[in-house]
């Protein structure tokens, strides 16, 4: 009797260890996550070859004018990171940046400074409304014009200068009514200097005219 115990054992517990213990080859190893600095991606220790570059493409910058309000279009290109939204910083030279967080890397953002209402600019960049209505040169967003620099940060980043759009025909970038005063000291003083030459231009045409009037009275007096 115990030889036909001892064989069943010897038949049984070879079984039991191979339901106990998987096998190497059907054993599952999940994936180790890939490795990040600073937000872009590392190469694995055991890669071959130069690594992957960690780089921001910025592929549209259009400054454009849409319902009188001052607009920056934008698209950027991340290479080497997982981060899909983008950090905007107009920077300010003298004092507090404009940070606009969590973008897409695809949009349209408004010129700071600019306000707008129901879809329309109202306010603008530079200039500042007087309580009788008429508007001045001069505001706490004088820093965006005519240009500015703009940090565009996903991890990697990039700073990039953009020009303050234009007005057009159909759409205004400055205040109805308005008159921007000329960068160059030569132009304005040209403007300055306007009334004197055209005060000399009268003065010699009117001289002109007494000397022709002149003229036709001796000529009538000799036919006489």
């Amino acid at each position: 009797m115990s030889k036909l115990v001892k064989a069943a054992f010897a038949l049984v517990l070879p079984a039991l260890a191979l339901v106990a213990v998987p096998s190497a080859a059907s054993a599952e190893v999940a994936p180790a996550p890939a490795a990040t600095s600073d937000g872009c991606l590392d190469p694995e220790p055991d890669d071959y070859g130069p690594p992957e570059p960690c780089e921001l493409h910025v592929k549209v910058l259009t400054p454009i004018c849409d319902n009188e309000v001052p607009k920056l279009r934008y698209q950027v290109e991340a290479v080497g990171t997982p981060n899909k939204t983008v950090k905007i910083t107009w920077i300010n030279p003298t004092g507090p940046s404009v940070v606009l967080d969590d973008l897409p890397l695809e949009g349209v953002v408004n010129w700071p400074g600019a306000v707008e209402e129901n879809g329309r600019g109202v306010d603008w960049p530079g200039w500042t409304q007087l309580p009788d209505g008429t508007w001045v040169e001069g505001d706490e967003f004088d820093w965006v014009r005519p240009s500015v620099d703009v940090l565009f940060h996903v991890n990697p980043e990039t700073t990039v200068s953009v020009a303050y759009p234009p007005s057009r025909p159909d759409c205004n970038t400055n205040p109805p009514d308005s008159e921007v005063l000329s960068d160059d000291p030569e132009l304005s003083a040209t403007g300055a200097n306007a009334l004197p030459i055209a005060l000399a231009g009268g003065g010699l045409v009117v001289a002109g005219g007494f000397a022709l009037a002149a003229a036709m009275r001796h000529r009538r007096r000799a036919q006489v």
